[in-house]
């Protein structure tokens, strides 16, 4: 949708609809962000130091959805395949070398929320999930309803990764059972993506 198509829909819009169209996007980014998967994961670990440690994490992921946003508003569907694929099997790798420094750590890391960011960023770019998404009901949000959800996605992401690590780190004091959880999701979404990245390579060799 271009710029100017955005802008005689706005003015198009009532109040009601303009509403709807944020509480939508709101929705959509809890989707995106509350599942369990690695980024929460690292999430809960760095919260148990301090709730900004682990929105750190957060932000840096929600910073590779814009990244994500952008190249759907551009290019779309027309991503290759096999450039998904290569990212499970990069992910993967990531995901399983993370798990390992988490479930060996005696706490949360030594890192600062400025290098927490950069590794929730990488996380972000090379979780092939987030693509999927970004692909898929992704492109649904920005074509088939409305921009004005984009606004609202963002609010639920925000949402998401000052709350979630606040409530964690409220509990920090079992830190121990939520490093092995936190270890254990990064492991099974590691070893997933790269059975399907292997599995992807062999199919088509």
């Amino acid at each position: 949708m271009k710029l100017e198509e955005f802008r005689k829909e706005l003015e198009g819009m009532g109040l009601e609809d303009l509403l709807l169209g944020i509480g939508l996007g709101v929705a959509m980014g809890l989707s995106l962000a509350a599942p369990p998967g690695p980024v929460n994961a690292l999430i809960a670990t760095e919260a148990a130091k301090s709730p900004l440690h682990g929105t750190s994490v957060g932000v840096g992921a929600m910073t590779a959805d814009a990244v994500f946003m952008t190249i759907t508003l551009i290019i779309g569907r027309f991503l290759p395949s096999f450039v998904i694929h290569s990212l499970f099997l990069a992910g993967g790798g990531v995901m399983l070398y993370l798990a390992y420094d988490v479930w060996r750590s005696k706490g949360p890391s030594g890192r600062g929320k400025k290098g927490n960011f950069v590794v929730g960023l990488g996380m972000g770019l090379s979780n092939p999930f987030q693509i999927t998404w970004w692909l898929t009901a992704g492109l649904f949000m920005i074509r088939e309803i409305s921009l004005t959800t984009i606004p609202g996605f963002f609010a639920g992401i925000l949402l998401w990764i000052f709350s979630f690590p606040l409530t964690i780190h409220k509990i920090r004091a079992r830190y121990k059972y939520i490093k092995y959880a936190s270890a254990t999701i990064l492991l099974l979404f590691g070893a997933y993506m790269l059975y399907i990245g292997v599995a992807y390579a062999l199919k088509t060799t």
